[in-house]
This record gives C-alpha cells, sequence and structure tokens, in this order.
C-alpha cells in the first residue's frame, strides 16, 4: 500500500500485506504432510532516486498477514524516495515524498 502521510515529515507508516503462499520461501509446518504455512521472506527498503538504500524497514520471514513499519525520514534530505517490497516471486515500488 502507499505510505501515509504522503508528502510527510518526517514520520510515515508503511502499510503492507504478506499473502498466503507468497512465492517460494515457504516452511513446512511439519504437522500434516503436505501443507505448507505460508512463511515468506520479506524486505522492504527505501531508496533515494540515485539508487542508494537509505533504510531498511523489514528483513524477515513474515507469516501471511497486515502489517505497519514507520519510516523516520528526519535524517534524510527533502526529495522523493523509493519505497520497494519483495516476497517471494511478488516485487512492488511507491513513491514518497519527504518535505521539511
Amino acid at each position: 500500500e502507499q505510505n501515509y502521510p504522503n508528502p510527510f515529515n518526517p514520520r510515515t507508516g508503511v502499510r503492507f500485506s504478506v499473502p498466503p503462499a507468497a512465492g517460494r520461501d515457504l516452511v513446512s509446518t511439519g504437522g500434516r504432510d503436505g501443507q505448507v504455512s505460508g512463511v515468506s521472506e520479506v524486505k522492504i527498503t527505501v531508496y533515494d532516486l540515485l539508487g542508494r538504500e537509505v533504510a531498511v524497514l523489514v528483513n524477515e520471514k513474515k507469516q501471511p498477514g497486515s502489517y505497519e513499519v514507520s519510516f523516520d525520514g528526519s535524517g534524510l534530505a527533502s526529495g522523493v524516495y523509493v519505497c520497494r517490497m519483495v516476497a517471494g516471486d511478488f516485487v512492488a515500488s511507491r513513491r514518497m515524498v519527504l518535505v521539511k
């Protein structure tokens, strides 16, 4: 989802959802044969417009569901940033505007 508020100063929330079985990073539940829990490796990274990584918001395995993380841009210059999420085979990018 798009961050809110956008434009922001200096903090914004980034909401994201992990769908069941989002890609190939699946973990067996061990309880029943052939069942898969749907745990996905999720990475959310913020880049400046030159492609430099400025922050990693999430880099861990997540269960399917909805989440929200906070991004603090107080140490960054005003401008446009890109928030990129990778979860299994799913990749999405959103534009964020920091105004000081």
